[in-house]
């Protein structure tokens, strides 16, 4: 019993390991440098597939590339409208879509803690001056050995105490907009004015008349929107073809016949999931056409260096690689792997470090050939 167990697991192991040598095998038939690269056709063979030679030639090459994406805002284009104190939105005439300017006011809050702030500090500030006399006595009196030092140390902490005291209370009143320099104890308010820190468009209105708001509650979201930016889904095949500084046809799907100039400012070479990268580019001059959220539509006009091109149907694609046959000899081709590159009019550039332009590649039915490979491999 035991030997027919042993048995079998050696029967099993056996045929694992010839299939994964069959694999390896079909492996080295395709990419391997040996006799398997070439593909032999006989006479009649060859006659019946057509097979037409032709030299490459060292062409250049335009291309456009479509680019799919939408409008944006940056971070530092988005400005959320807060107020560091609670309070009462006592009146606010704004409402979302409308435009304002910086220094504009969006609304007015009231609060009785802003009267105490205001009295606090009129209050410091005149105590500084109190003690700022009474220093200044102190220290002639303390010159002249009339007073001790403990006294004029005394004095000297309890103006320094005044004077941080009044400083911390202006600081908080600057937070608040209030003018420290103008305010008197006839100018106290119990109402403040909040500002817009921007140009731009009202995107949220948080806040109506009568509404208590807490600190740093969100009153207005306002959007600069001749910042925006324009952002795309670039291919990983047509990444390696983009550049910084490079210029843009922007349209949008309304209106594809006008067309808007923009630059790329910056491409994110890492992928997504979808294999595509990330351009960022800006218009050479904003539109108002150009609102947060729309999708557009780019064209980037691509110019090649000089390269080997062929007829596209002279290079076949076989498991995501691409290649050419070469004629080797008599009814005898080759395969030799290539990386493509730009194509314009039914021709394709190129790359192969072992082809010349005086090299025969087949360039009429290809891809029967490929099928013959293939069929062998298998």
């Amino acid at each position: 019993m035991k030997k027919n167990i042993y048995t079998g697991i050696i029967a099993v192991v056996m045929l694992f390991s010839s299939c994964v040598k069959k694999e390896e095998t079909a492996q080295k038939e395709v990419s391997g440098n040996n006799e398997s690269n070439v593909v032999t056709l006989s006479t009649e063979q060859a006659k019946n597939a057509g097979i037409v030679l032709g030299n490459p030639q060292e062409k250049e090459l335009s291309a456009t590339i479509q680019l799919q994406g939408e409008v944006s805002v940056p971070p530092q284009s988005l400005v959320n409208v807060t107020f560091p104190l609670g309070g009462y939105i006592k009146k606010t005439n704004i409402i979302a879509g409308m435009h304002v300017k910086k220094g504009q006011v969006l609304a007015v809050i009231e609060d009785m803690q802003f009267i105490q702030l205001q009295q606090d500090y009129l209050t410091a500030k005149e105590q500084f001056k109190t003690a700022n006399l009474e220093y200044n006595r102190q220290k002639e009196l303390n010159a002249k050995k009339a007073s001790s030092d403990k006294v004029f140390e005394q004095v000297t902490a309890e103006r320094e105490t005044q004077r941080i005291a009044m400083a911390s209370f202006g600081q908080k009143l600057d937070l608040l907009g209030i003018n420290v320099n103008r305010l008197t104890a006839a100018s106290i308010t119990k109402s403040i004015n909040v500002v817009s820190p921007v140009n731009g468009l009202v995107s949220k209105v948080n806040i109506n008349n009568g509404k208590y708001v807490a600190p740093t509650e969100m009153l207005f979201e306002l959007t600069n929107i001749q910042d925006v930016m324009l952002t795309f889904n670039a291919f990983e095949k047509d990444v390696r073809l983009l550049k910084v500084g490079q210029k843009l046809e922007v349209y949008s799907n309304n209106d594809p016949e006008k067309k808007f100039s923009a630059r790329i400012q910056y491409i994110n070479h890492s992928l997504n999931e979808d294999r595509a990268a990330e351009v960022v580019a800006r218009l050479d001059r904003y539109d108002s056409l150009f609102l947060p959220g729309l999708f557009v539509n780019a064209a980037i006009h691509v110019t090649n260096k000089k390269q080997l091109t062929l007829p596209e149907k002279a290079i076949v694609d076989w498991k995501g690689k691409s290649y050419v046959f070469v004629a080797d000899k008599k009814d005898s081709y080759q395969i030799v792997p290539v990386e493509p590159g730009t194509v314009q009019n039914g021709l394709k550039q190129f790359t192969a470090s072992n082809i010349t332009s005086s090299s025969k590649i087949v360039v009429e039915n290809a891809y029967t050939l490929l099928m013959k490979a293939m069929n062998h491999v298998e």
